[in-house]
């Protein structure tokens, strides 16, 4: 009698939670999905675009690894642009504007028609434990789901709160109810929550805006794709391409954002969560930035059958009244109207240092997370944690090794190593500087770099394992034709364009490969820490660093010396105390 199919259960089906459920499913187990509405799966609430500098890369990482993201994009763009062209190949990346509608439902029939994934229309309301294993979930009305294990990728819904001005409502995103349940529920499980927010712009109507005097933004031709054209046959048709336009706002939109600032719910004190950093709001570019007279916005079309425009640049939780009125001074948006007003969104995130590095709690079996709710924003950093989330709850329910990305094998590895040893005190948001290797980890090199990994965890087939390494022989071809200074002969476009990177950067990836061949293969710089050391009983560290390494818990010296505030005396001390372990276990 064949034995029942292990089943992975996703809470939640937005970007995350549609990457953990593919990668569960092509990995071997039964999927379930539970999301409020079927409606809402694959939604884009935000901008319109995926990838973007750095995020660029992680659609192509997830591409590599079997992923679903940077497809979907493809099939939808509306508009497309390589950013970062005049500089080198490594920090170039891809952005596509989607068309929302078309994005959304392309999302909700892949989920909907996979083998082996079953869509639950739910609210979760708590996570179901036996002696701290995982054994489903229980459902608002009081239902309960089985499961043998669980990904939580709720996204801004715990505990989530939209602020228009003083007005508060309920809700993770416009119109759906938030997750409060669920934030009570982790909370008893002992995880630390921390209040994040997020926000996005009033939408305006196309017709309503003077374009004369805004200045147009064309796709490139030919329009930029996230996958390769020998990886998807045939490929999807172009959609028809749209203009988007840039303007700026000026000093009388600035003079009137300061003069409404107590109105806003991030200076009036009536946010507690801290925002994102790096993609401030209108009120946070006008305090942080008053040397600045003027602000780029990015005039973005939502779909082709809607006259929706995101104002991208013009973040803001200010009542709506104010909203107009310093929309209104900006040129080309005069007489805009507004059909929503923008909101910040404040939320529950799960403090990451509680899991390891395949997304696992540390003290919970059979438990993951992955998005938003780990302290992350944008689509993409979403997209990836599902799928290593989604792939790893499965592999372990079938007994099999784990999906583990190392930093020196790409984005995916940096963003799940940052989060699990540093956490973040605001959302965090991938950029090419937080890769130490980032000349190793382009775009063009994506599939070379995980589809080993890919195809050891089940994630890719070995036909495409094959065309991956025809391709990749194809671009040591011509490499060596380009050292030898011979023609290239009739090779495509954009082959040409990969082993060109390649090429340019022979020299430097030569000395990089070197000096993570020393890292790995030093001793002293990488060992193991168990995972029940007693860091208050370990000699030599100072007070604040046992309790740096208590909430971290890392599982190397490497790891531990990447935590925050880490003296090199500390690790001195670890590295010490490793060694004398490694010296016992050999005598062992």
């Amino acid at each position: 009698m064949t034995a029942p199919r292990k089943t992975v259960l996703v809470v939640g089906g937005g970007h995350a939670g549609l990457e953990a459920a593919f990668a569960a499913a092509r990995v071997g187990a039964h999927v379930r999905v539970v999301t409020g509405s079927v409606r809402t799966v694959g939604q884009t609430p935000c901008n319109p675009s995926v990838g973007g500098v750095a995020k660029g890369h992680l659609v192509c990482e997830i591409d590599a690894l079997g992923g679903f993201m940077g497809r979907a994009a493809d099939a939808t763009a509306i508009h497309g642009r390589v950013l970062n062209r005049s500089k080198g190949p490594a920090v170039q990346s891809t952005r596509l504007q989607v068309d929302k509608a078309k994005y959304g439902a392309y999302a909700r029939d892949a989920l909907t028609t996979h083998p082996g994934i079953e869509v639950i229309e739910g609210l979760v309301a708590s996570v179901v434990l036996e002696a701290e294993q995982v054994t489903g979930v229980q459902l608002a009305d009081g239902s309960h789901v089985p499961a043998d294990a669980v990904v939580v990728t709720t996204g801004t819904f715990l505990g989530g709160l939209l602020h228009t001005g003083a007005t508060k409502t309920p809700g993770g995103r416009a119109g759906e109810a938030p997750a409060n349940g669920l934030s009570d529920n982790l909370r008893a499980m002992g995880f630390r929550l921390s209040r994040l927010k997020t926000g996005t712009p009033a939408r305006l109507d196309a017709r309503s805006i003077d374009y004369a005097v805004t200045e147009p933004q064309p796709s490139e031709d030919p329009v930029p794709r996230f996958t390769l054209p020998d990886d998807i046959e045939p490929p999807p048709p172009l959609l028809e391409q749209v203009h988007c336009h840039l303007t700026w706002t000026n000093a009388t939109t600035n003079e009137i954002i300061a003069e409404h600032l107590h109105e806003s719910p991030m200076y009036s004190g009536q946010i507690e969560g801290r925002g994102p950093r790096y993609c401030p709001s209108i009120e946070d570019k006008v305090v942080r930035f008053a040397d600045r007279d003027r602000h780029q916005v990015f005039l973005e079309p939502e779909g082709l059958d809607t006259h929706s425009v995101y104002p991208n640049g013009i973040s803001t939780s200010l009542p709506a009244a104010v909203q107009a009125k310093f929309i209104a001074t900006i040129p080309g948006l005069e007489n805009a109207e507004i059909i929503r007003p923008g909101y910040a969104v404040e939320y529950d995130a799960v403090d990451a240092r509680a899991l390891d590095h395949r997304f696992a709690s540390k003290t919970h079996r059979g438990l993951y997370f992955a998005g938003q709710v780990n302290g992350t924003s944008g689509y993409e950093e979403a997209g990836i944690q599902g799928l290593l989330a989604g792939a790893n709850a499965a592999l372990e329910l079938l007994g099999r090794e784990p999906l583990v990305v190392g930093r020196d094998e790409g984005y995916a590895g940096v963003l799940v190593d940052d989060l699990v040893t540093q956490g973040c005190d605001e959302p965090y948001r991938m950029f090419t500087s937080r890769a130490e290797y980032r000349i190793m980890l382009r775009e063009d090199n994506a599939d070379a770099r995980l589809s080993a990994l890919a195809l050891q965890a089940g994630l890719i087939s070995q036909a495409r394992f094959d065309r991956v390494a025809a391709r990749r022989a194809s671009i040591d071809a011509l490499c060596e034709a380009m050292a030898k200074k011979r023609p290239p002969g009739d090779a495509p476009a954009w082959l040409l364009g990969r082993a060109t990177a390649q090429h340019v950067y022979a020299g430097y990836l030569d000395r990089m490969r070197d000096e993570v061949a020393r890292l790995r293969g030093d001793a002293a710089s990488d060992l193991p820490l168990a995972a029940d050391l007693d860091y208050a009983a370990l000699e030599g560290l100072s007070n604040e660093a046992k309790q740096r390494l208590a909430d971290v818990r890392p599982t190397s010296t490497g790891q531990a010396s990447r935590i925050p505030g880490m003296t090199p005396a500390a690790l001195m001390c670890l590295w010490a105390h490793a060694r004398r372990m490694q010296k016992q276990a050999a005598r062992g």
